[in-house]
């Protein structure tokens, strides 16, 4: 049988999972999620995906934390359609993990549900219980106390994931012992700590110990997000900012190498990309 024959007939096969009516907007209540997950099971029983089959949780970590940054990149574009097909993505990664424990035992998709559920009831007591709160700040407040009853044998730092993007983890790090009184009083404190962490860099880097050099460069940027939220910034926010303008700046420079060079072999002059760097600038301040 022919490469296409056998992609026909395994669309025949499998024609039940083909796009159906789905109720109004208004009236959906999930019901569909068990086609994901019969379809989830499909590919991971026998005679299902290769691919599928092989994977881990561990070797589904990159795609969880790819597809949750899609769905951001998805929200920050304002595109519905798209944001509509990132979050099936990611509820996607969902889905697989939780048959991957069905298989070992662990638990099953209904479990993931009702854990959630569960966790949201008991701590909205003011929308399912006799609660009352004012404002959005004591729903925070009441939440977190919650949760701190909940989790009484958890240290204060242990809910703050270690796979976060680095500066978001170091933020909240800083947000979580700011609470005790563990931080800078001033802004002023914290803004020397950068400047001793840098000494410390410079002294490493001229003793050539990569090795200390790597530890006191992760002080710095450590440094600098607390000196960040002592001024009340998103570090996060700051730096992808940057990288904007970077990439906005570089594609400039890219276009006038290939108008006037060809591209970037053989490779141009620092000088030569420098002042296409500097049209760029220029050019948005113009703007």
């Amino acid at each position: 049988m022919s490469r296409a024959s056998a992609i026909d007939t395994a669309m025949e096969r499998f024609d039940h999972a083909a796009p159906r009516p789905l109720a109004p907007r208004e009236a959906q209540d999930g019901s569909t999620l068990s086609r994901l997950v019969q379809v989830m099971q499909r590919l991971l029983g026998p005679g299902g995906c290769p691919w599928d089959r092989e994977q881990s949780y561990a070797t589904l970590k990159q795609y969880v934390l790819e597809e949750a940054c899609e769905v951001l990149d998805a929200i920050d574009s304002g595109d519905r359609a798209h944001l509509r097909e990132e979050l099936g993505d990611l509820l996607l990664q969902v889905v697989f993990q939780a048959e991957l424990a069905r298989e070992e035992g662990s638990f099953a998709i209904d479990d993931v549900v009702e854990g959630i559920v569960a966790k949201l009831v008991r701590r909205h007591p003011h929308v399912f219980g006799d609660g009352e709160v004012g404002s959005a700040a004591e729903v925070r407040a009441t939440w977190d106390a919650l949760k701190a009853k909940e989790k009484t044998d958890r240290r204060l730092l242990d809910g703050v994931p270690r796979n976060l993007p680095a500066l978001l983890r170091a933020t909240k790090i800083g947000n979580k012992v700011k609470k005790v009184g563990f931080d800078w009083e001033s802004p002023e404190g914290s803004r020397a700590k950068v400047t001793e962490e840098l000494a410390e860099l410079d002294q490493a880097h001229a003793e050539g110990d990569r090795d200390a050099m790597e530890a006191e460069l992760g002080d710095v940027l450590f440094a600098l997000v607390n000196y960040a939220r002592h001024l009340n910034l998103d570090p996060e926010k700051a730096l992808q900012r940057t990288s904007d303008k970077f990439t906005r700046r570089f594609s400039h420079v890219e276009n006038r190498v290939r108008e006037n060079h060809g591209g970037f072999e053989p490779k141009q002059p620092l000088a030569v990309l420098d002042g296409y760097w500097e049209e760029a600038k220029q050019q948005e301040r113009a703007s």
